[in-house]
Formats: structure tokens, sequence, C-alpha cells
């Protein structure tokens, strides 16, 4: 290795257009566990439970595509290395009077 560390840009490209989509299914994965537990009503447990059991195998399915298409828009490009610089006040010649910034007496 020539120690210099190669420094990376990382960009999220998402766009809502990129995620409209699984947004849309959300929603409707959300009233249809409505829907089937205010038809279900009968019974306040079933309707309980078929609402939740609609949310919970959905879940991971939705929270997978989510993370996947948000993955798959990060961006890594590396960056140029530059060289590091000295200061401009490690290169510059010393004064007449040796100390740099003190006043000079008159």
């Amino acid at each position: 290795m020539n120690g210099t560390q190669q420094k990376y840009r990382f960009a999220c490209t998402l766009t809502f257009g990129d995620i409209y989509g699984q947004v849309m299914v959300w929603l409707i994965v959300i009233f249809v566990g409505l829907a089937s537990a205010v038809a279900m009503y009968q019974n306040p447990v079933y309707a309980f439970l078929t609402g939740g059991l609609i949310l919970v195998l959905s879940l991971p399915f939705l929270l997978f595509a989510f993370v996947t298409t948000l993955l798959n828009h990060i961006e890594m490009q590396p960056l140029d290395v530059v060289p590091q610089r000295s200061t401009p006040a490690e290169n510059s010649p010393p004064t007449a009077s040796g100390s740099p910034g003190l006043a000079q007496p008159s």
C-alpha cells in the first residue's frame, strides 16, 4: 500500500417515482386489511386476527422490496486523490525579526 486511502462519495439517487408503485401496493394492502376486518366485524376477535394477519404477512415482503430498491439506488463513486498540501505559513520565508506576526519596533 502506498499510505493513501481511497475516499468515496455516496449518493442516493432514489426518487419518489422509484417507490411510487410500492407506496400504492402498501396502501392497497392496508385497505384490504381494513375491509376484511370490517367484513368480519360480527366477531371482533376474527376481525382483529384477519387484519393483523394480512399486515403481518405482507410487511416483510414490502419492506424487502423497499430496502432492495433503496440499496440499488445508492451509488459509490471514488473521489480523486489530491496530494496533501502544506499550509502557506509553513512555506513562507521567515521575516527579518525572525518571529512572524510580531510588529516591528520603530
